[in-house]
Formats: structure tokens, sequence, C-alpha cells
């Protein structure tokens, strides 16, 4: 276990502390006290490491899509497993049915189940925009529709991508799960690119140089 530490940097505690948690598998037992491990747990300690960081997932969030990564479910419905584990619960009885039609009209034509929370999470948004008077204009909740468009197929390229069905599984958790993560901190990036440059172009260029400067 000592030398699982070292080459995943994770504290010896913490790697008992995912066993404990049904996170990581047990080794391979070579005496009352030892246990052997390979490459698979250091690789399921870093995929563990990247749920519970940046990912955002609690401890028992995590073990439920490792479940699904370690199970023979359909690809599908391991994205099921992951969209509802990186979403945030929102209770479908307390959403507006006006609301969810405005998300319907949206998402014309899209193959989604009724209870797929991104629709009621989506609704719940529109709501609360109405609630403080800032009414989610229909051009700009399209363009979003579009950008979450190509999104998925560049998430679903990257899946079709692997080789094998653990393969495909674990890139359609850590997609779900980081890609989150990774396009809210991207769009943060293209919000002050695209401020800047429209309302002071002068300093867009002086950003550029001082980025550009060694």
């Amino acid at each position: 276990m000592s030398e699982l530490s070292r080459i995943t940097e994770t504290p010896v505690p913490t790697v008992k502390y995912y066993l404990r948690e049904g996170l990581l598998p047990p080794g391979r037992r070579t005496s009352p006290n030892q246990a052997q491990y390979d490459d698979e747990h250091v690789r399921r300690i870093r995929l563990i490491r990247a749920l519970l960081g940046p990912g955002g997932l609690d401890v028992a969030t995590a073990r439920e899509v490792i479940a699904a990564i370690d199970s023979d479910l359909p690809l599908p419905h391991v994205f099921g497993v992951a969209q509802r584990a990186a979403s945030v619960r929102v209770d479908d009885r307390a959403v507006d049915a006006a609301a969810l039609e405005r998300v319907d009209a949206l998402l014309d034509g899209f193959a989604i189940h009724p209870e797929n929370p991104g629709r009621i999470a989506a609704a719940a948004v529109l709501e609360a925009f109405d609630a403080v008077g800032q009414r989610n204009a229909d051009d700009w909740s399209r363009r979003y529709v579009e950008a979450a468009l190509i999104v998925a197929e560049a998430d679903l390229d990257t899946v079709e991508r692997r080789v094998t069905r653990d393969e495909k599984a674990e890139t359609v958790v850590v997609g779900t799960a980081l890609g989150d993560a990774l396009f809210a901190a991207l769009r943060r990036a293209a919000q002050e690119h695209v401020s800047t440059t429209r309302y002071e172009p002068e300093r867009a260029d002086e950003i550029r140089r001082a980025r550009s400067t060694p």
C-alpha cells in the first residue's frame, strides 16, 4: 500500500478510506497483513480523486458512478447514472408546468426521457430567471441549446474513440462530471474575452500582448 500511496501521491490513510468506502477494490492478499496492488488500482485512485475533487461528487455519489463503470449496464444507462450524479437535484413536482413546456419547446425533437435531470433543471432555471425579472429571451436560450448540442457531440465522439466497454464507461462518467466543470470554467474565460473585446478593445490588445510575453 505504501508503494500505491507513493505512485498516486495519495496518503495511506486516504487509500484506506477509499477501501473502506468501497470506492477502491481490495488488493490481492499475499499475507494476512499484506496485499498487492496493480496498475488498475493506480488508475482507480486517480479516477476517485478526479470525481471527488474537480468533479465535485460526494463519496456516496462517486461510489454509485464507479459501480456503474464496473457493471455490465449499457452505455446509455451509464450516462443516466452519471447525469443524475452530476446534476443538481430538482423535484419535478416543484417545477412549474409552464416552465417545462418552454423547455420542451426549446428541446423540440430531442430524444430525451421526461425525467431527464437536464430537462427538469432547465425548467427550474427558467423559473428563477423569471422570478428576478430576467425573462430568458428565446434567441439566447436557443443559442445555448445549439452550444449544448456541439458539446454533446464532442462528448460522444470522445467516448467512441475508446476501445473497450470499460474504457467507454469510464469516459462517460469522467466526461460528464469533469466536463461540466471544464465547460463552466471555459465559459468564464470566454465571457471575459468577449466582454473585453467588445467594450475595451484596447485593453484586449494589452492582455493578448501580456500573455504572449515569456
